[in-house]
């Protein structure tokens, strides 16, 4: 089944068209991301695999727009990889809240697609770009299936007390005030695949997953399910990000308000695009550019990198003392996937609960590797995401029983 994943933000789309044999068997056939949508000019990278890289400027002035450039791209004599329209039989889109409208991946009807306008309050930059991408495809391909897969379904497993806020229950009835998680995506792919690689049984089993990127999240996953996650209501919660604050005192946010004369929609820039490893590094968002600037000396990068550090260790301590023990702990995502001295790091301070690190294993990047000794207690991992794969699977089983 060749299947169209999707992932939409505001004013950009990336996508990979995979030809899926079946859950373990499948050919990338072309990738590539669609930039500057409703600007003056926009952007189409294209890449099919075997071919040279296509680079095109050219006005697009909305995601119907950008979807067609893709398509034409696909079907391009020199460039594509497609003979005609009817070759592509499904599109996975990326979404990501839910709410608790959803807890596993859904067939898109126009039921599917009001149900997520309402789940748009909860992520007002994020689903009306995934919804805009369905109703773009729906106008480009109109006879092709639909899939939503949702960043925030795989933790719909947490338990109430888990996922409930110390505040006034009425806002949760009124308002649906509660932690939801993201990431659950690539969660949910890394657990299993790292414990099959592992050699461990996912029913069960206890693994802590470390997403590390410019957003990271960190999840306890028992037997297969999510238990418990660090991001929240929002993408903001948890760990330092790359603009992101993560956990702070809830009373900061008023007394800078008042302080500095903020609004909320300035309050929001502030934790949301000017905190994290930019806001205390005072230097910049990538992780790999503050291992440049600590290595030079830089004190405020090695403080930013040491709070990483930190926060991650102490998420993996909380999460293993709330499973009763851990199985195994992975690394993924862009920096949890090529970044060896964090990793080092953080298992250094795992000791305690058994973690025999190998040093020579952890040199690797961005290849699934055990990095703890034969006789480690708890196991470590390199497992490298792939959460495109994750949605083209979810397609083709709901697409297939559909059928």
């Amino acid at each position: 089944m060749i299947i169209l994943v999707l992932n939409c933000g505001s004013s950009s789309l990336k996508y990979q068209l995979l030809d899926m044999k079946d859950e373990e068997v499948y050919d990338l056939l072309a990738k590539g991301l669609v930039e500057r949508i409703g600007m003056e000019v926009g952007c189409l990278k294209h890449q099919a695999t075997g071919k040279e890289k296509l680079e095109r400027e050219m006005p697009i002035e909305d995601h119907t727009v950008g979807i067609k450039a893709v398509i034409d791209a696909l079907l391009d004599p020199e460039y594509g990889v497609l003979t005609n329209l009817e070759d592509i039989e499904a599109v996975g889109h990326r979404v990501v809240h839910g709410a608790e409208e959803f807890v596993c991946s859904q067939l898109i009807t126009d039921k599917v697609v009001a149900q997520l306008e309402k789940c748009s309050v909860f992520a007002p930059l994020h689903n009306p770009a995934n919804i805009l991408g369905i109703k773009a495809v729906s106008a480009v391909l109109p006879s092709v299936p639909q899939v939503g897969v949702f960043d925030t379904a795989f933790h719909q497993t947490m338990p109430s007390y888990a996922y409930m806020y110390g505040l006034p229950y009425e806002y949760y009835e009124k308002y649906g005030i509660r932690r939801y998680g993201f990431h659950g995506t690539s969660h949910k792919y890394v657990s299993a695949k790292g414990a099959k690689f592992a050699g461990l049984d996912i029913n069960n089993s206890k693994i802590i997953t470390c997403h590390l990127g410019n957003g990271s999240s960190i999840a306890a996953v028992m037997n297969g399910k999510s238990i418990d996650t660090t991001m929240g209501f929002t993408p903001l919660e948890g760990l330092i990000m790359g603009t992101r604050c993560g956990n702070i005192d809830p009373e900061v946010v008023i007394y800078l308000q008042e302080k500095e004369g903020l609004s909320p929609s300035e309050m929001s820039k502030v934790l949301n695009k000017k905190s994290g490893f930019l806001g205390l590094s005072c230097y910049s968002s990538d992780a790999r550019d503050l291992n440049d600037a600590a290595d030079a000396g830089n004190e405020k990068a090695k403080l930013t990198l040491k709070k990483l550090t930190y926060d991650i260790t102490k998420f993996i301590g909380a999460y293993a003392a709330a499973m009763n023990g851990v199985d195994l702990i992975i690394f993924t995502g862009g920096i949890g996937e090529n970044n060896s001295r964090l990793r080092r790091r953080i298992c250094e301070n795992l000791t305690y609960m058994g973690v025999e690190f190998d040093y020579d294993a952890n040199v690797v990047r961005g290849e699934d590797t055990i990095i703890t000794l034969p006789e480690s207690k708890v196991k470590v991992a390199l497992i490298c995401t792939n959460e495109e794969l994750m949605i083209a699977r979810d397609t083709m089983h709901i697409v297939q029983n559909e059928e």
